[in-house]
C-alpha cells in the first residue's frame, strides 16, 4: 500500500493528484476531472448539538471539538496530554476558522476520510502554517473512529489535512525511525455514523479516484472545551 499516495499535505505540491486534486489516481488523464459542487452549500446551524454537547461535557479530556459536515455532525476528543504538539496545532486552525467551509477532498472507502486542506472545486485553501514535528511514537493507533494527521513523504511535514480512520488501519502505526507511521491525536466521541456516511459516499466514476462524486462539506469546526 502506498501510503503517502494516500495521506498527503497540501504543501507539497508533487502530491496534489494524490490527494484528490482533480484525479487522485495521479494519472494525468483524470487532471481536472472534479466532483459536483455540493447542493446545499449554507450550514443549517452554527452551533453543536444538545447531543454533541452532551457528548463533550461527559468526555474526560481537557480538550474536544464538534464539527458540521454535509453528512451530519462529529464530535472528537483530544489526546492533549500524549500529542501535544498536535493537539495545539490542530486547536489553532480550528480556533482561527481555518476549517470552515473546506471539503472532504479524499474518500477511500474502507480505509479513511481526509480533509482540512481544499474548498469547493478542489482549491487549495491559503492560510496553511508551518510543518510541525510528528508526535508518532506515543502509544496511540490508528483504529477505527481516530483521527489523525496527514502529512507528506517527510516525517515532520503535517499542517492542516486531517483524517479519520474508518476501519483499524494500524498498518498506520509507528514501526521505527524509518517508518514514523502517522500522528493519531483524539477520536470520535459522537457522531461516528456521520463519518461512515462519508466514507460511503459514490465515488467519483474513475478508477482509483478516492473522491465522492458531490463534494462532501466541512461547514464548521468549533472547540468545545
Amino acid at each position: 500500500m502506498n501510503l503517502i499516495k494516500t495521506l498527503c499535505a497540501t504543501s507539497a505540491l508533487t502530491f496534489l493528484a494524490a490527494c484528490g486534486g482533480g484525479g487522485g489516481s495521479g494519472d494525468d488523464n483524470n487532471v481536472g476531472v472534479k466532483p459536483k459542487p455540493n447542493p446545499n452549500p449554507t450550514a443549517p446551524t452554527t452551533s453543536c448539538s444538545a447531543a454533541g454537547i452532551a457528548a463533550s461535557t461527559a468526555s474526560p479530556a481537557a480538550n474536544t471539538v464538534c464539527m458540521l459536515t454535509s453528512k451530519g455532525e462529529i464530535v472528537i476528543e483530544l489526546e492533549t496530554a500524549k500529542a501535544p504538539i498536535t493537539v495545539a496545532n490542530f486547536l489553532k486552525y480550528v480556533q482561527d476558522g481555518y476549517y470552515s467551509n473546506t471539503i472532504f477532498h479524499r474518500v477511500v472507502p474502507n480505509f479513511v476520510v481526509q480533509g482540512g486542506g481544499f474548498t469547493t472545486g478542489f482549491v487549495g485553501k491559503p492560510g496553511v502554517g508551518a510543518a510541525i514535528k510528528l508526535e508518532s511514537n506515543i502509544g496511540l493507533s490508528n483504529v477505527r473512529g481516530t483521527i489523525a494527521m496527514a502529512r507528506t513523504a517527510a516525517a515532520d511535514s503535517a499542517t492542516s489535512q486531517f483524517y479519520f480512520n474508518t476501519v483499524n488501519n494500524t498498518g498506520l502505526d509507528y514501526k521505527s525511525a524509518a517508518e514514523p507511521g502517522y500522528a493519531v491525536f483524539g477520536r470520535v466521541i459522537s457522531g461516528l455514523g456521520t463519518v461512515d456516511a462519508i466514507n460511503a459516499e459514490p465515488q467519483l466514476p474513475i478508477a482509483n479516484a478516492d473522491t465522492p462524486a458531490t463534494e462532501v462539506l466541512l461547514y464548521w469546526a468549533i472547540k468545545l472545551k
